[in-house]
């Protein structure tokens, strides 16, 4: 049986997400899958590093699959892409050890976020960032971006409602970058909540136009609660970029 390793890239603006979703034909992991049910002969099941919500895009998704075909992988690369939609690419296919788990194995991941910051909005720009027009005050969101570096419980930035599994997680960087209108937010660390980049993403942009304070980030780790933190921004401005495993 061999384990193969899948990179993929994706515009996730048409699907509903990685996740597959009973019958429909509507998520990344599905389309892939079937592709590779009928190259393979035999049902085959994708597991990816982490789901990505609806709209959300990656350029460095990792998945893996076991299968019995002995097919060499650059064909069936060149299959996939030939018969997957073209937005969805499969950036290579590597032979690894049998015991590989694109999501257990996972050490970190990269995520970047684009804001476009002008008044007039961008009509080349609009399915690959969020519009954001008040003036931003980048100073004062590196101040915060320095306060969310770290290991700290991180439920007010999330999503999510009560669970038993631990919401700790540690953020090794953010970076903002400002080129023209664009702002790129990058984030590295060893795991993500749901929602967590965007919901920071929104603190960062507020704190930036000055309904909030940097200080807000203490008071948000200290309370918890997720009205605390500011807007979740869109998913159609959110890419995966890398995951990270040991050498």
């Amino acid at each position: 049986m061999r384990n193969i390793k899948m990179t993929i890239e994706y515009d996730g603006g048409r699907y509903l997400g990685w996740q597959r979703l009973g019958d429909s034909d509507k998520s990344i992991q599905g389309k892939i899958e079937h592709i590779l049910t009928q190259l393979t002969g035999s049902p085959t099941e994708i597991i990816g590093s982490g789901r990505t919500d609806a709209g959300t895009h990656a350029r460095g998704q990792i998945a893996n699959f076991k299968t019995e075909s002995g097919m060499d992988l650059n064909t069936m690369q060149e299959i996939l892409i030939r018969n997957l939609p073209q937005d969805i690419i499969v950036k290579e296919l590597k032979e690894v050890h049998e015991r590989f788990h694109s999501r257990y194995n996972a050490k970190g991941k990269q995520y970047s976020y684009h804001v476009w910051n002008h008044v007039i909005p961008s009509a080349f720009e609009r399915n690959y960032s969020f519009h954001y027009p008040e003036k931003l005050n980048i100073e004062n969101m590196q101040k915060a971006c320095h306060k969310l570096t770290g290991t700290h419980d991180f439920i007010g930035f999330s999503a999510l409602k009560k669970t038993k599994k631990s919401t700790v997680r540690t953020i090794d960087k953010i970076t903002i970058e400002k080129k023209g209108n664009l702002i790129h937010f990058t984030f590295v660390g060893n795991g993500f909540l749901h929602k967590m980049v965007r919901i920071i993403t929104g603190t960062l942009l507020e704190i930036g136009a000055g309904t909030l304070e940097p200080e807000a980030i203490d008071d948000i780790f200290e309370s918890g609660v997720r009205s605390d933190a500011g807007i979740t921004v869109p998913s159609q401005g959110l890419f995966l970029d890398e995951v990270f495993y040991e050498k």
